[in-house]
Formats: structure tokens, C-alpha cells, sequence
């Protein structure tokens, strides 16, 4: 993130800091690009990140992530995949640790939202923890899929805990959603899902 700034001229701006869990929380956040995989880790610590298990197997990059002990799932499964998401994310929230989920589940172009799956909300309503909605704009600076990176600042905002007592998975979802659309750094495109 130092390079980033350095070299790039990239800077970073956290909004909402201290909304951040403190314990077992689910964290939902927009999914850009590579920037924010690398910075949540630093900003939420420890944690429990959801990642399709093929990540596992590149060399070096995938022998590190495994020792975060991810939650591993098979996107090609849907419902084995949701399976191992609320086993996998009960345990992890059993122990503490918020588990950060990118519910479009693949990257979206900046200044746009994908459809968000209910698998995050329904693991925080099934264990009674709080969401945290999480949005940025690392897109702009740092493009899905590409290695150019451009000057400029990401905005990252972090909301208020979103209570799951008494809710459904897709109420919280849409809560969350919600939060995100109305409180992305700059202008989402028409065709943005609200």
C-alpha cells in the first residue's frame, strides 16, 4: 500500500473507522479489484476472507493465502459452496473473527454494482452478528485484470453495524445494499441494480 502511494500516486481515504467490528461480524463490501483483497486484510485483523479455492493452488500467492485460513469454497457448486461459506464463517465467527465477503461474488467495473447474493446476510442472521457494509471506489485507480494503476484517491467507507435480530437474509442484504449504492464515492451508472 506504501508503493502504491509512492509510486503511483494513490491515496487512500477510510471513512467510518470506527465502525469496524471488534469480534464476530459479517463484512459485505463492493468487489472492484485486487486493492481491496490486500487492504481489508490490513484493515480488518484478523479475518476471515471467502475465496474460490482455486486461488489456493498458484504458487507462492496461494501457499500465502492458505495460511490466513480462508473460508475455501467451490464456486462451480452453489449449494456446496453456501455449505461450507456457514459452516466454515460459523466457526470463524464462533472464534471471533469477522469474515469479509464480496457478495457480487466477481468484480464489477467501477461505477457499477453486480447482484449481491443473500450467503453473507444469511451467515450473520443464522449466528445473531452484525453486517457492516463496506464500499469503495479502488476500481478507478487500480482496474480488475489489468497491472496499470493510476494517480488518485480511494474512498473507503465502512457503515454502521446493520442489526440482524429478528431479520431475514434477504431484508439484511437489501439493507446492506442499500447503504452501499447510496454511499458509493462518486456516481453509480443507471443501470446499477438500487
Amino acid at each position: 500500500m506504501g508503493l502504491l502511494r509512492r509510486l503511483n500516486g494513490v491515496h487512500v481515504h477510510v471513512e467510518g473507522r470506527e465502525n469496524l467490528p471488534a469480534g464476530g461480524a459479517v463484512v459485505l463490501s463492493n468487489h472492484q479489484s485486487s486493492w481491496e483483497t490486500f487492504f481489508l486484510q490490513i484493515l480488518i485483523s484478523p479475518q476471515a476472507t471467502v475465496l474460490k479455492r482455486e486461488l489456493l493452488w498458484l504458487p507462492f500467492f496461494g501457499w500465502g493465502l492458505a495460511l490466513l485460513n480462508p473460508i475455501r469454497i467451490d464456486r462451480g457448486k452453489g449449494r456446496a459452496a453456501l455449505k461450507a461459506v456457514l459452516s466454515q464463517g460459523a466457526d470463524r465467527l464462533g472464534r471471533g473473527i469477522p469474515v469479509v465477503i464480496y457478495p457480487e461474488g466477481s468484480r464489477q467495473s467501477p461505477g457499477t454494482l453486480g447482484h449481491f447474493n443473500h450467503g453473507g446476510a444469511l451467515l450473520a442472521c443464522r449466528n445473531q452478528v452484525p453486517v457492516v457494509a463496506v464500499v469503495h471506489n479502488s476500481g478507478d485507480c487500480w482496474p480488475a485484470r489489468s497491472w496499470l494503476r493510476f494517480p488518485g484517491d480511494i474512498v473507503l467507507r465502512v457503515s454502521p453495524p446493520i442489526n440482524t435480530t429478528d431479520k431475514d437474509a434477504k431484508t439484511v442484504t437489501r439493507l446492506a445494499e442499500e447503504w452501499i449504492t447510496y454511499h458509493y464515492p462518486g456516481h453509480l451508472n443507471k443501470n446499477t441494480k438500487p
